[in-house]
């Protein structure tokens, strides 16, 4: 941190590591845009699946993208493609439409993940497709 000496005692401090901080910050910053890419690609595998442990599999993994790491209903125990990305498409947003599609496509993969109904299973998968791809 540098410091400048004015007059009558006054300092102004440059901070400098603190801007560097800042734009270190911004590069590691989420991307949501990505984030929801990456949680429709899986639902796509998903709807594309020919059996119900595959759909299982990418909406578990869209799942992961969606909530994040911290989030409810991550399942560790499956990959997280989402990892480097950011902390979860839903913490991520920040603009209201985005988190209604977002807590929409959600639902539609834990509906997709719970039932054992290979149909109902890639139509749920096949819709939170359809709702991530309106993520922007």
């Amino acid at each position: 941190m540098t410091t400048i000496r004015m007059s009558k005692g006054l300092r102004v401090l440059g901070f400098g590591a603190v801007s560097l901080i800042a734009v270190a910050t911004a590069a590691l910053a989420a991307d949501l845009s990505k984030e929801a890419a990456t949680a429709g690609q899986h639902a796509g595998m998903a709807a594309g699946a020919a059996d119900l442990k595959t759909v299982e599999t990418h909406l578990h993994m869209t799942i992961n993208c969606l909530v994040g790491p911290k989030g409810k209903g991550f399942d560790a125990q499956v990959a997280n493609p989402c990892k480097d990305l950011g902390n979860g498409a839903l913490t991520d947003s920040t603009t209201p439409a985005n988190k209604k599609l977002l807590k929409q496509a959600l639902a539609k993969a834990e509906t997709g993940v719970t039932t054992s109904d290979l149909a109902k299973a890639k139509s749920d998968a096949k819709a939170a497709q359809t709702l991530l791809d309106k993520v922007m």
